[in-house]
């Protein structure tokens, strides 16, 4: 079966063909990065128009590199939510174009199951398992018994660790996107910092927005005092937090649900600190880590993703097929 996938649902373009569920024939990814940096953010508005101005071209590079005509696609599958809603019709309504004049099958794919199913281009996945999704949107804990089955054991309750990591890097100054900023930095400094318990006692539930709070009002009371901050130390304390946390909770479901296979999941999924942790703590159980350029949003994953629903499911979308900024997993 060959899927072609549409992804669209922030600040990234991208279109994929995928044969199989595995093989990735092509993966055209048009970020905007440089473009939202002098804003210390994405800004939705322009995000959109930017989606409008190379979304043609990216559907037409995709298949030029698949060397795929029209006539083999077998289904579109394309992102419909959670994300920035102007941005997902773009992606939507080109991909429902492209079914219908073609006269092929759609899906709509959830954004993280798309994260959750990168892993899937690394190595067959086995269950039961526990992913960890960690993104600037979203931090969860999810349980799989089988293929497309999430049940979501614990999530952030308030921000998500991309966005406290995001927040921490404006907070001492470093540029955008600062998450990978601040993982840099902090394997330049020491743990020296003391952080606030992040834990939340037996929970696999997380809270994010604390820890932020205590690394701003930090910084003021320091900058009060005209004292210097290291910043590789703020960093590394952070990063150790955190990242503790997270695996902390992620050995614990391993072990009570006697899961066969770990893996992670989302933008954050890319930060070296989280990996590191990842290969000391947890043992006994195989790891999965996506490849670097999918753990970015990217159409190939959602491509995966689709295979998958459809191959689940049996069931497709019509042309009613909409774009939601929030939509849950589970």
């Amino acid at each position: 079966m060959i899927v072609l996938s549409v992804e669209s649902s922030c600040d990234e373009t991208s279109v994929s063909i995928i044969k199989d569920g595995i093989n990735v024939l092509s993966n055209v990814v048009l970020s905007q990065i440089d473009i939202h940096k002098a804003y210390g953010g994405v800004v939705p508005e322009i995000a959109s128009r930017e989606h409008i101005k190379g979304i043609t071209m990216v559907f037409e590079e995709a298949l030029n590199i698949a060397k795929v005509k029209k006539n083999e696609i077998d289904l579109v599958a394309v992102t419909k939510g959670p994300g920035l809603i102007g941005s997902l019709l773009i992606g939507v309504n080109a991909a429902k174009a492209f079914a219908f004049s073609n006269d092929i099958d759609i899906v709509g794919v959830h954004h993280i199951a798309g994260h959750i199913y990168a892993n899937a281009l690394t190595k067959d996945l086995v269950f039961p398992l526990i992913c960890l999704v960690v993104s600037g949107g979203h931090t969860e804990l999810i349980l799989m018994k089988e293929h497309y089955d999430f049940i979501k054991l614990g999530e952030t309750m308030d921000d998500a660790v991309g966005e406290a990591y995001d927040k921490v890097a404006r907070t001492v100054g470093l540029g955008y996107p600062g998450g990978p900023l601040v993982d840099k930095l902090a394997f330049t400094g020491e743990p020296n910092y003391k952080m606030p318990d992040i834990s939340l006692g037996k929970t696999y539930d997380f809270s994010f927005s604390g820890i932020k709070s205590h690394v701003i009002n930090l910084v003021h009371n320091i900058k009060q005092r005209n004292e210097e901050i290291n910043v590789p130390d703020l960093c590394a304390s952070f990063q150790e937090a955190v990242s503790e946390v997270l695996v902390t909770k992620s050995i614990r479901a391993i072990k009570e649900y006697d899961a066969k296979m770990f893996m992670i999941a989302g933008g954050v999924a890319a930060n070296k600190g989280l990996r590191k942790k990842i290969d000391e703590r947890i043992k006994n159980v195989e790891v999965i880590v996506p490849e670097f350029k999918y753990c970015t949003d990217n159409a190939a994953m959602i491509g995966v993703a689709g295979y998958y629903q459809y191959l689940k499911t049996k069931k497709t979308d019509n042309m009613e097929l909409n774009g939601s900024s929030r939509i849950n997993l589970v």
